[in-house]
């Protein structure tokens, strides 16, 4: 797929439609730099606002996306074809997000504590905004998600 040029919207692999479902997936692919953040950002909000899903919610997705996507781009190869893919989806209220990279040296886990470090904290807002997260690895990479505003459909951590 290829990849957005600068100011537009990522690419999206599902058609657009008029009247979106309240409970329904998207699947956004994104170039593994540090641009893609706020691409993906609004690409999630415009989504979730269309879907009537609750303002405190949204807030949480964008922060749990901008905190996923920068991770992955900060610690994780990209997908073989350079991208990373960026999928929510919403069910009754409950939005799960989950970032796929094409891996890491290390399986992602929330830093220690520290007051003096100027990063680190990533997972540790997302675990604090998450009503449950959690990581898959395969031999193509990792997925780490996240549930927001109630349990995930899912129960492998």
């Amino acid at each position: 797929m290829a990849a957005a040029p600068m100011g537009e919207r990522p690419h999206r692999s599902e058609p657009s439609s008029a009247g979106r479902s309240r409970d329904a997936s998207r699947t956004v692919r994104v170039p593994w730099r540090a641009t893609s953040v706020a691409q993906i950002r609004k690409a999630l909000v415009d989504d979730l606002e269309a879907r009537d899903v609750s303002a405190a919610v949204v807030d949480e997705a964008e922060i749990v996306v901008s905190e996923l996507v920068s991770n992955a781009i900060r610690h994780a190869r990209p997908l073989a074809d350079g991208n990373l893919r960026v999928h929510w989806k919403v069910k009754g209220g409950v939005v799960e997000v989950e970032v796929t990279d094409g891996g890491s040296e290390s399986t992602p886990r929330p830093a220690p504590r520290t007051i003096w470090a100027p990063s680190g904290r990533g997972l540790r807002i997302v675990r604090s905004l998450a009503h449950e997260w959690g990581v898959t690895e395969d031999r193509n990479g990792s997925t780490v998600w996240a549930s927001l505003g109630g349990p995930s459909r899912r129960r492998s951590h």
